[in-house]
């Protein structure tokens, strides 16, 4: 499995899990109807073990355009990189998001709330406030790079001084996971956390196109936010990281 597969499937098993979770939670007669908020934070935070877990040893498992350009920007990724990276992951999301449609196509067709439909897909405001939520997605993906880059190259030193590198496809699965659920948790409320553009654009390009009894629009007006915002928030981390770097040095 080459770096560009791995993201496509990295990132395909996050939205299959992260967006397969919505679906259980909010469509009609799911055994998980009406489950809560909860819920869903962790659904997110295990996805994104499963997808790091399976794309970390061969590609580092960015599954998150933010985090590729945030890493290329602290200057630990190759910029060269960055766009077959990225393209990766759109199409990795939207096959997951499409995956989730077939999965729970007779309960969407059964849902008559279209924004329940939607919200399956990508995300949307909790209140429609677009510089807050522009704010929001900026501080939320803040806190996501700048702790990845933290996590993103430890290593631990054996006996005989031989220093062995961890990276997120080993013990960083399961911090990178806890750190998107503690995300989700304390500063998901208001846009429901995109805090990737990959999540939220691929989705939402598939729920333009899929067939669905009730559907409404795909709101399109708002994609920018969820796009927008992580991207910002990646390369203000990763000033505070390179920063944070020159002071201590």
């Amino acid at each position: 499995m080459n770096e560009i597969f791995a993201e496509f499937i990295g990132t395909f098993l996050l939205i299959l899990l992260g967006n397969g979770v919505v679906a259980n939670v909010v469509l009609t007669d799911t055994k998980g109807f009406n489950s809560g908020w909860i819920v869903i934070s962790l659904g997110w935070g295990l996805g994104v073990f499963v997808g790091v877990t399976v794309a970390g040893p061969v590609s580092g498992a960015h599954i998150n355009p933010a985090v590729t350009l945030g890493l290329a920007a602290a200057g630990n990724f190759a910029w060269s990189q960055v766009i077959p990276f990225i393209l990766a992951q759109l199409a990795g999301a939207a096959a997951g998001a499409g995956t989730v449609w077939l999965f729970y196509r007779h309960h969407f067709n059964r849902t008559e709330d279209p924004g329940a439909q939607l919200g399956c897909f990508s995300t949307a405001p909790a209140i429609r406030k677009p510089v807050n939520n522009f704010i929001s997605e900026v501080i939320g993906t803040f806190v996501l790079i700048f702790v990845i880059l933290y996590i993103a190259d430890p290593s631990i030193l054996l006996e005989g001084g031989e220093e062995v590198k961890m990276g997120l496809g080993t013990l960083g699965a399961l911090p990178v996971a806890l750190l998107v659920t503690a995300i989700g948790l304390s500063l998901g409320g208001t846009t429901g956390y995109a805090i990737n553009p990959a999540r939220d654009l691929g989705p939402r390009m598939m729920h333009t196109i899929l067939p669905m009894n009730h559907k409404g629009g795909s709101d399109w007006g708002y994609a920018w936010i969820p796009v927008a915002g992580p991207f910002i928030g990646a390369l203000i981390a990763a000033g505070f990281f390179l920063l944070q770097g020159i002071l201590v040095g």
